[in-house]
């Protein structure tokens, strides 16, 4: 990666006492995949237009999961878990799939590294963990410096807004005791360090004007303080905060839809009652980092399980925190659905099912929490949070 500086700000100490470099068997309990593919097909019989039909296929994701899970147990949540001492080390990796088609033909550079960040530690934060730091990876046919500082610079705003490290930089004023966690991790990821804190020129691999990103976050929990789902019972409420729009999933259907509608990115997007916005503004705006607010509502208890909603909406991410015999009841209306998903669903004809299965529809982060956590948060000014529904017995979301 190109070298930047970036020093978070006073965070608390993860204490690692007791800490060996032995290699236990690594934990790819949390393990998920994320479709990318960009293809287009026909979509078969089904009803408007759907996210198979533009290319990618989350069932086929699904099965892909299941036969890894065959040779890695426990596989299925949202980082992976690596015992270190009291802690575990919480890994995520991540990208930001099609939206960079956008960025290429808004031009809009300098947020999409915030959207890179955000893939990652908002993955990480589910288990309770505190990113810890940052490493990316960005490979273009023929490096385009100030194209490329602008988006290292979204990279950056994105570290600062998680208070994690950008490795490749400074950390001059990081406690003494995080500097020797840096330099023992830094040593036993030589290889894959020495992969990542580079920036590739690949000619003739990219068109001129593209680049693709890559991320990957570490973070840090204590063993006791570990938030995995196993406490969720039916009765409690599920608490969401809000998107800021479509965050980095759904493009391949997005680019469908804006295609077929006639119109362009530079478009003002139809029917918007506030303030003018284009189409590209509008899907452009970067994913929100929620990792110091879920860590400010964790610290103050009641939190019991996480869930991230990226692709695969709210049908495919809520249960994958849930015991076995639980699902979820979502109340519709609950909270505002923000007006791109409207003319998205409207412009292509998207089925309602179709479109909670592809999008966060507003909601991007879903806490799982107590009766009296619940009434906490919702009535905290300081956020914006909103009761959207309950565990219940039974399978899977339903909605009403």
């Amino acid at each position: 990666m190109i070298s930047t500086r970036l020093c978070p700000g006073p965070s608390s100490t993860v204490s690692f006492r007791r800490a060996h470099l032995r290699s236990p068997p690594i934990n790819f309990q949390r393990f998920r995949l994320r479709p990318i593919c960009c293809a287009v097909s026909n979509g078969g019989d089904e009803k408007g237009m759907t996210y198979k039909g533009a290319g990618v296929d989350i069932d086929a994701g699904t099965e892909l999961v299941r036969r890894i899970a065959k040779m890695a147990p426990g596989i299925g949540g949202f980082g992976g878990h690596f015992p270190f001492g009291d802690s575990y080390l919480v890994a995520g990796t991540d990208g930001v799939g099609t939206k960079l088609k956008l960025a290429f033909e808004t031009g809009i550079h300098d947020t999409i590294g915030i959207d890179l960040v955000a893939m990652s530690v908002n993955d990480i934060v589910t288990s309770g963990a505190k990113p810890l730091f940052f490493l990316d990876y960005y490979a273009t046919s023929k490096l385009d410096v100030d194209l490329a500082e602008k988006v290292i610079k979204g990279i950056i705003d994105g570290c600062k807004q998680s208070d994690c490290v950008l490795l490749g930089g400074e950390v001059s004023h990081c406690s003494f005791t995080f500097f020797v966690f840096l330099i023992i991790i830094l040593i036993c990821l030589e290889s894959f360090i020495k992969h990542f804190l580079q920036t590739a020129e690949m000619p003739d691999f990219y068109a001129n004007g593209e680049y693709d990103l890559s991320g990957f976050a570490v973070g840090a929990v204590k063993k006791d303080e570990l938030i995995d789902g196993k406490k969720i019972v039916a009765g409690d409420i599920l608490i969401g905060l809000p998107s800021s729009g479509v965050h980095s999933n759904g493009f391949s259907l997005v680019r469908r839809v804006l295609e077929s509608s006639g119109l362009s990115l530079s478009d003002n997007l139809p029917g918007n009652s506030g303030k003018p916005i284009t189409i590209g503004e509008a899907l452009m705006a970067p994913t929100v980092i929620y990792v110091k607010q879920v860590l400010d509502i964790i610290s103050k208890g009641g939190v019991k399980g996480i869930a991230h909603i990226t692709g695969g909406g709210f049908t495919d991410n809520i249960p994958r925190v849930f015991p076995d015999g639980l699902g979820a009841k979502i109340f519709t209306g609950s909270w505002e659905v923000l007006h791109v998903f409207h003319w998205l669903q409207q412009a292509g004809g998207i089925e309602d099912a179709e479109m909670r299965r592809t999008f966060n529809m507003g909601i991007g982060m879903v806490l799982v929490v107590t009766k009296d956590a619940a009434d906490r948060i919702v009535t905290d000014s300081s956020m914006a949070a909103y009761h959207i529904g309950e565990v219940v017995h039974g399978e899977g979301v339903i909605f009403s």
